[in-house]
């Protein structure tokens, strides 16, 4: 089973998420997002997997998403994936996938879930 990680060392969650992935003695894939950020097209096709909407997984206290008004209703979704590609700390963290399904490590416990 491959398993990926979209991961922020510095966030307590997305260690905690890591930690339990590698008790069950698996090896994930960790992506640091804010390193290597996914496209637009790679937000597109997690987000399909979570069942959610950009704004769903967007960190609305961040700067970016204030600075370009990411609250505006009139915002393409093709914008907004655009944004959180272009600015990756706008992402909800962590990110699991695994088995053609994704989770949201909040709490770490949820990624299991998909397991």
């Amino acid at each position: 089973m491959q398993v990926k990680i979209y991961h922020n060392p510095r966030c307590s969650k997305s260690r905690q998420a890591l930690a339990l992935l590698q008790e069950r003695g698996l090896n994930p894939l960790v992506v640091e997002y804010l390193q290597t950020p996914p496209s637009a097209k790679e937000l597109d096709a997690i987000l399909k997997l979570l069942r959610l909407e950009p704004r769903d997984v967007m960190r609305k206290q961040e700067a970016p998403y204030k600075q370009q008004k990411l609250d505006d209703p009139a915002k393409s979704r093709a914008q907004l994936l655009a944004a959180m590609a272009a600015h990756p700390i706008l992402i909800e963290r962590p990110i699991v996938v695994a088995n053609g399904k994704a989770a949201i490590g909040r709490p770490p416990e949820a990624v299991l879930a998909i397991l």
